[in-house]
Order: C-alpha cells, then sequence, then structure tokens
C-alpha cells in the first residue's frame, strides 16, 4: 500500500503484471535491481488472449532459471503440450506440421497452451518480494516527464484514492491501449498493422490431434483473417478469430457473427462442434501487430510487448515477444542504472536488441498475412506441401533453429520445395 503523503520513489518502476512485466521484474531482482511494480488488476486476474505459448518462450525462462520450464510448463496441470500446428485452407485442405524436428533433441513439448488467467498468476507467484514492490489494483492516469524523473500519478482502483509514483525510468507493459505509447507519434494506431480478435472456451470440441496440435483455419469466409482452436487442459479449448483492423472495417464484419457462424455452417468445422459447450461469452480485444518498425523507447520509458507493438503479424501470439522484450529491457535498465543515464541514447541500444533479434520473424509473418489475401495461392500451398515431407520437416527445423527461418521469406525456398 502506498503512503498518501509521501510520494514513492524508486528508481526503476514497471507498469503491468503480464508476462512482459513479470519478466521484467524477475530479471531485475536477478540483478539485485529494487523496483515498483503495478498494475491496474488484483492477480489472479483474466486476460482476453488465444492462450497459445509458443517455443520461444522456453529460452527466456531458462535464461533466468533452467527449472522454471518444468515448474511453469511441463509439470504444470494448467499447461497443456503441444507438439505442433495444423494449417487449414481455404478450400479445406489441411497442412499438419510438428513443432520437432526429427533431429530434435528437448524431451518436452516444444509448445504449451494455458489460460492466461493461470499462466499470468504462475508468473506473478515468481515475483521476489526482497526486490520487487508490487502494487495491485493500482491503475496509472496521468504521465509528468521531468528531466530528472517521471512521475506517475496512478489511482487505487478500489478505494477510489490517487497517489504519485516518480521514478527515473518508466518500463511500460500496460498492454494493447497503453497509456505510456501515446507519448510515441509512429504508435498512433493503424488499421494496416493492428488486428481485432474474438475469443471464447469452449467444452467438447471434439477431433483434436492426438498430439495436441493447435490449429489456425483460413476459412474462406473469414480472409484475410484466421479461425483457431486451441486445445487446453481438462477437454477445453480456446476458440477465436481475427482479422486485420481495415478489413473488418471495409467489409463491415461482426467477428462474432462470423466466428458463430463458421462453427454453425463450415464444412470443415461444424462436426466438430457439434456436441460442444460454449463456457462464459465471446470477448473482444486488440492485437497491436509488430509487422512494421517503430520507436520502442525514449528518454526514460521502454516500450515492452503490446504496448510496443510486438504482436506476431500471422499467428497472433505475442506472448513470447512480450516476455523477450521484458528480458531486454530490464537488461537495458541495469545498464541505465550502472551509468546513471536514462537518456534516448543509451535505451536506444534496447531497440536494437530487439528488432536485430525478432524483425526478421516480424516480416515473414507479415509476409505470410498477406498470402491470406490470395487463397488460391494459399490453397495451392498447403496442397502442395501436404504431400512433400522435406518441405514439412524443414519448417518443423525452424521452429527448433531461427537461422534456418531466413529461408521461408525467399522465393527460391518455395520452388525448391514445391517443385524439386
Amino acid at each position: 500500500m502506498l503512503n498518501k503523503t509521501e510520494p514513492l520513489k524508486d528508481n526503476i518502476t514497471i507498469v503491468g503484471a503480464g508476462p512482459a512485466g513479470a519478466t521484467a521484474s524477475m530479471f531485475l531482482s536477478s540483478f539485485g535491481i529494487k523496483h515498483t511494480l503495478i498494475d491496474k488488476a488484483v492477480f489472479p486476474r483474466d486476460k482476453i488472449c488465444g492462450d497459445a505459448l509458443s517455443g520461444e518462450v522456453l529460452p527466456n525462462l531458462k535464461k533466468l532459471n533452467p527449472g522454471l520450464i518444468q515448474e511453469l510448463l511441463v509439470q504444470n496441470e494448467n499447461c497443456l503440450g503441444s507438439n505442433g500446428i495444423l494449417f487449414g485452407a481455404p478450400n479445406g485442405k489441411t497442412l499438419e506440421v510438428p513443432f520437432k524436428s526429427v533431429h530434435s533433441t528437448i524431451n518436452h513439448a516444444p509448445g504449451y497452451v494455458s489460460k492466461r488467467i493461470d499462466f499470468d498468476y504462475s508468473l506473478i507467484k515468481l515475483l521476489n518480494p526482497e526486490y520487487c514492490n508490487f502494487l495491485q489494483g493500482y491503475e496509472v492516469k496521468k504521465i509528468t516527464k521531468r528531466e530528472e524523473e517521471v512521475t506517475l500519478n496512478v489511482i487505487n482502483t478500489q478505494r477510489n484514492e490517487t497517489y504519485n509514483v516518480s521514478s527515473s525510468l518508466v518500463i511500460a507493459c500496460d498492454g494493447a491501449h497503453s497509456i505510456f505509447n501515446k507519448l510515441f507519434p509512429d504508435h498512433k494506431l493503424d488499421a494496416r498493422h493492428y488486428c481485432g480478435g474474438v475469443r471464447a472456451y469452449y467444452s467438447g470440441v471434439k477431433g483434436f490431434h492426438k498430439e495436441n496440435f493447435i490449429e489456425l483455419h483460413f476459412l474462406k469466409e473469414m480472409l484475410p483473417g484466421y479461425f483457431w482452436i486451441f486445445p487446453l487442459p481438462n477437454g477445453m479449448a480456446n476458440v477465436g478469430a481475427g482479422m486485420l483492423t481495415h478489413a473488418i472495417s471495409s467489409k463491415k464484419v461482426n467477428l462474432k457473427e462470423a466466428m458463430q457462424l463458421a462453427i454453425k455452417n463450415n464444412p470443415s468445422i461444424k462436426d466438430r462442434f457439434k456436441d460442444a459447450n460454449i463456457i462464459g461469452n465471446i470477448d473482444g480485444w486488440g492485437l497491436p501487430l509488430g509487422s512494421k518498425k517503430r520507436k520502442l523507447s525514449g528518454s526514460r520509458i521502454i516500450l515492452c510487448g503490446d504496448a510496443a507493438s510486438m504482436i506476431d503479424p500471422f499467428s497472433g501470439e505475442g506472448i513470447s515477444n512480450a516476455m523477450y522484450c521484458g528480458m531486454r529491457a530490464a537488461e537495458t535498465a541495469r545498464d541505465a542504472v550502472s551509468n546513471s543515464d536514462y537518456s534516448d541514447s543509451l535505451l536506444s541500444g534496447y531497440d536494437q536488441f530487439i528488432y536485430n533479434r525478432l524483425w526478421n520473424e516480424l516480416k515473414l509473418s507479415h509476409t505470410l498475412q498477406r498470402l491470406c489475401n490470395y487463397p488460391t495461392l494459399f490453397n495451392f500451398v498447403v496442397n502442395k506441401a501436404s504431400k512433400n515431407e522435406t518441405f514439412r520437416q524443414t519448417i518443423s527445423c525452424m521452429f527448433d533453429d531461427i537461422d534456418l527461418r531466413e529461408k521461408l521469406r525467399k522465393p527460391s525456398f518455395y520452388f525448391k520445395m514445391l517443385f524439386g
């Protein structure tokens, strides 16, 4: 709890305790740096999401503590291991791609699916109170930047009382509707690089792959977007749909209705939902996509995760990128504290780290996203690839080896795989 008469002062404040903020906090604690973590919610709390955790979550956890992979994922009853992905083409043909290549040496599932209410809370329980002052139920309402500090005016959402929190550096992990990225002009909402999504939980969905493959179905009635079905523990499924905002607007699409119609009428989908029941409501949210480069930091502020528009343009997955941002933000903050330098010049090294590691993948995903505008070509690629074992194994290797993913952006790769 804050003292209303004495403003809180800390070198570093993290705003938002989702995967990006929790990861940043855990790394700062590992560096022995005290900090304040603020979130407007009280945990456990739900977060509208597809709930998929890609294999890129694993290196972030391993760098922090190798044992966390077992604790948070492998042995966690709220996580379901997934060993691959199924792509459904507009014509109904499917392509199954394992996440692990035949030469993979990992002895656990490379991907996982977990409800955010469970996964995010599992991260919160790892926060170190020796270094992290965690304030739940506090929402940032106003930002005041000065040469020597950033002051946040926050309100306790339960008691409706306001306080000030001042710090030398803010790591902003406050999501798609970040109050901080509004300070950066190139983060203004761009309908070409923003996606609308809807999600619901179902029980009784049939026909999942025996190794719990996640599924992306590019249904002709929902292009340029897709319908997903992700298996969850205890016979549940995360079911949803996503589409670029400019397409939703230009085509006057109601995503909730489109999703329900697909479940009811699409020949590739409807039989699997014959005995299924929806649990709760169909909820919607926005996804700022990482399909264009933006400035990710400025004097005394670093943007992470959804606040930094780091969601994969093709899959819509954002947790792994958010956790990577959190790790790199903590490392940059460590350097800033060590040098007593919170300038744009020093913090810009964070931007370089992020884009050096993620930009090629984001560009590739943007290329694949645009493929959805050409259903005939999409059908052709899936049809050929489903008959080509070399193609499938090569893609599987790419889940294990980041350097191989660059090949996917080259036309010569497709020519060799599909016709060679």
